[in-house]
């Protein structure tokens, strides 16, 4: 399976989607970022958006991969998928999240109206609505967000793709722990406090304690927005034409101008 995430704005969360939701259930599989200013999270490989030739090498000899598009590649990536005609065929997907904030909720709407533009289809496009406040509906925090997609149809919305804010992922950031490794890990950490030889020790062995309760915590909720974004289906590509509508449901034709996308991303 090959998958792109990407959006327009910044601090969307698009390196934790990359790594801790989508690459750590697809076995084998690889992450390329496509270097941004706010790169994190040391992914395996780091190209430019220029370098698209290298990456399109990639994408067609290896079975599984994640691309993570920074911010400011998005335009450049875009820009050299359309003098390539029909690059965008070799990705299953292109994951799009976004957070409450206002602002990236337009920067959406600005990225989905540009790869359907590049002739990404509905059925291939997938919002993740991320760092979501479990208290409030994901319908009104998200209302401009989803007010644009029923009106334009360039995707499916899926609201149970959605990821709670959870501090475990800032902890992690720039290391190469897998969260579903930390909640697996059988380490008796309070245990481990209680002989631990000197201050720091102590301190280092409460830490691992709060990020193993935390891990615990947050797969499960990885595991549940992973299954709500369908990919399996999008990678078999076997579907029968009528299952594939019932599937997707209100699939509507690209629009042929993404209005309130360009009004709410100003460019310079």
């Amino acid at each position: 399976m090959k998958l792109a995430v990407i959006n327009f704005s910044g601090n969307v969360g698009k390196s934790t989607i990359a790594r801790h939701l989508l690459a750590a259930r697809i076995p084998g599989c690889q992450v390329v970022a496509v270097e941004s200013i706010n790169a994190q999270d040391s992914p395996s490989i780091t190209i430019r958006g220029r370098q698209f030739a290298q990456l399109q090498d990639t994408l067609l000899t290896v079975a599984d991969l994640v691309v993570d598009v920074g911010a400011s590649n998005v335009e450049e990536l875009l820009g050299v998928m359309r003098r390539y005609q029909g690059s965008h065929e070799d990705f299953d997907a292109f994951i799009v999240p976004t957070v409450p904030d206002r602002k990236q909720q337009q920067d959406t709407a600005a990225t989905l109206a540009e790869l359907a533009r590049i002739g990404v289809p509905p059925e291939r496009l997938r919002l993740v609505f991320n760092q979501v406040d479990e208290e409030s509906p994901i319908e009104r925090v998200f209302e401009t967000l989803l007010a644009y997609c029923a009106a334009s149809g360039v995707v499916q919305p899926r609201l149970a793709a959605c990821l709670p804010f959870n501090e475990v992922y800032a902890r992690v950031r720039g290391t190469d722990c897998s969260l579903i490794e930390l909640a697996a890990d059988p380490t008796d950490y309070k245990a481990a406090i209680v002989n631990a030889g000197s201050p720091a020790e102590q301190v280092a062995m409460v830490q691992k304690l709060a990020n193993q309760r935390l891990a615990k915590g947050v797969v499960p909720e990885l595991d549940a927005c992973f299954a709500a974004l369908e990919l399996q289906e999008l990678a078999q590509g076997a579907e029968a034409p009528d299952e594939q509508e019932e599937l997707f449901v209100a699939r509507a034709p690209r629009p042929k101008a993404a209005s309130a996308a360009s009004a709410a991303r100003p460019r310079a």
